[in-house]
């Protein structure tokens, strides 16, 4: 079994953020639920705490569901041999503050009166717990604490007689963000909410056709990447062939800003762009607004390493790996404890102490959370013997929480919700600190700025101003979270 994602930096204090799945499914094709596996294996980075597949061999729906990796879990025949049929659709999880039991894996199956039903989410729905007690209050039965379910019962109680047209009644009462993939006896369905804020992409295998979170998933199983879903669109894939449907009026699309900072693969695309080739002029747009004279610089593996070598090369500084990673340790070795969590950091990561020493070093990251990662790290390069080290961010100050399927803390814990960049610099114990400016984040996307007026993308962690309304926040406000708040499982 795999130990850990070789796109995410180190978690030993849950100073992470963590995208919360990936999806992915296929319809028309031989062994689907294989193909499926493959394309998770390719979206684990997404989503690690859980995995799940759901195929449809024409009469039947067969799922397997599974706490932990995909490797481990979906590798072996006979469990592929389980899930028969030439549609399959699967999920990767990552679950937060909430439980992580199978009853939230997905995706999540059920019987309706217009057939079976399976749906996988990759979002959050930040009107679920309002939607949830009116449908409890009418006589639902909820098995999980997952958003997704509350589609699922909007879905079961519409009043429309077509599946799909029930579908889209449900997704009209929703608020918040969501690409959903849907399995039905009718064919498969793939949309994204009307701002487009989580990823969706289409790709075609032979003559199958497949949705997926990244484009990266369509590689690793050989399919051709044909388009991405558009922002509130509805595309419906059967043996008749594709259509697609325009359900929603139309608004100006707020994709999510973070995916080409963290979230996605650097070899995927993502809205038509090299998230690689973004991360690495993120780097060189760090360069020209916060030069530094250092000897080295130094990415915090492995998710500041494009951002490194686009600042590197726009510096001339050399740059170095420093820091250098196991791939071996995995975040259930870590205990809770300070000496022993302390040890499991140094375990996962090590100064490649004859490089640092005497050394004046530039560090590039992705982000600082709550600030103890960034500490250690400072610490770790200031015990191998660095003369200066230097901090640089690859993104603005993460200042407010998401609401929209990304794993971020109460605001009261982000650092840089509680402290200005010098207070941060003291806090860190760094010579300096600096991070991106939000117009030379956009200014990496191929953008002259943020338009402050009509923001192109949705920069909530950064700006604070969130692209949809939040009723379930705004409900309970100053109250304790509520299981779906807090989880945000997708």
């Amino acid at each position: 079994m795999i130990s850990t994602n070789p796109f995410d930096t180190f978690d030993a204090d849950g100073d992470t953020l963590h995208e919360e799945c990936g999806v992915f499914v296929v319809w028309g094709t031989e062994t689907a639920a294989a193909a499926v596996a493959l394309g998770l294996h390719a979206l684990q980075h997404r989503g690690q705490e859980a995995a799940g597949i759901t195929s449809f061999d024409g009469k039947w729906f067969h799922s397997h569901r599974a706490v932990g990796h995909v490797a481990g879990n979906f590798d072996e025949d006979r469990i592929i041999r389980q899930l028969p049929g030439e549609a399959a659709c699967g999920h990767v999880r990552y679950s937060t503050t909430g439980e992580s039991g199978l009853r939230n894996v997905q995706p999540l199956y059920a019987d309706l009166a217009t057939g079976g039903f399976a749906v996988a989410h990759n979002g959050n729905i930040s009107n679920a717990m309002a939607l949830r007690h009116d449908l409890v209050k009418h006589g639902a039965i909820f098995q999980s604490t997952s958003d997704t379910e509350t589609i699922i019962h909007l879905v079961a109680t519409s009043e429309y007689k077509l599946l799909l047209d029930k579908f889209i009644d449900a997704l009209k009462q929703v608020e918040g963000a969501y690409s959903l993939v849907c399995l039905t006896p009718e064919g498969m369905i793939g949309c994204r909410d009307p701002l487009g804020i989580r990823p969706l992409v289409m790709g075609k295998l032979g003559d199958s056709y497949i949705f997926a979170s990244e484009t990266v998933a369509l590689d690793v199983v050989g399919a051709e990447f044909v388009r991405q879903v558009e922002p509130g669109e509805l595309v419906v894939v059967n043996d008749a062939g594709i259509k697609s449907h325009r359900p929603f009026a139309p608004h100006a699309p707020r994709p999510c800003i973070f995916e080409h900072v963290y979230f996605s693969r650097p070899d995927s695309i993502v809205d038509g762009i090299s998230v690689y080739s973004v991360r690495k002029e993120i780097g060189a747009q760090l360069a020209i607004e916060s030069p530094v004279d250092v000897d080295l610089v130094i990415p915090v593996p492995d998710s500041g390493v494009p951002a490194a070598i686009g600042y590197a090369q726009q510096s001339g500084i050399p740059f170095e790996l420093g820091i250098i990673r196991s791939h071996y340790v995995g975040r259930t070795f870590i205990q809770p404890g300070d000496k022993v969590r302390h040890l499991g950091v140094k375990l996962k990561h090590n100064a490649n102490k004859s490089l640092i020493e005497g050394k004046k070093i530039v560090l590039i990251d992705d982000s600082i959370v709550r600030g103890t990662t960034s500490t250690k790290i400072v610490e770790m390069m200031r015990e191998a013997g660095a003369k200066e080290v230097h901090m640089r961010i690859a993104s603005p100050p993460t200042t407010h929480s998401c609401f929209y399927g990304v794993d971020t803390p109460e605001r009261e814990k982000l650092l840089a919700a509680k402290m200005d960049v010098e207070h941060m610099r003291e806090y860190i114990e760094a010579d300096s600190l600096a991070f991106l400016s939000i117009d030379g984040l956009y200014r990496a996307m191929g953008e002259e700025g943020r338009n402050d007026a009509h923001p192109q993308r949705c920069d909530a962690c950064f700006s604070g101003q969130y692209p949809t309304t939040l009723t379930d926040h705004d409900e309970k406000a100053g109250k304790a979270d509520l299981p779906l708040l807090a989880e945000r499982v997708k």
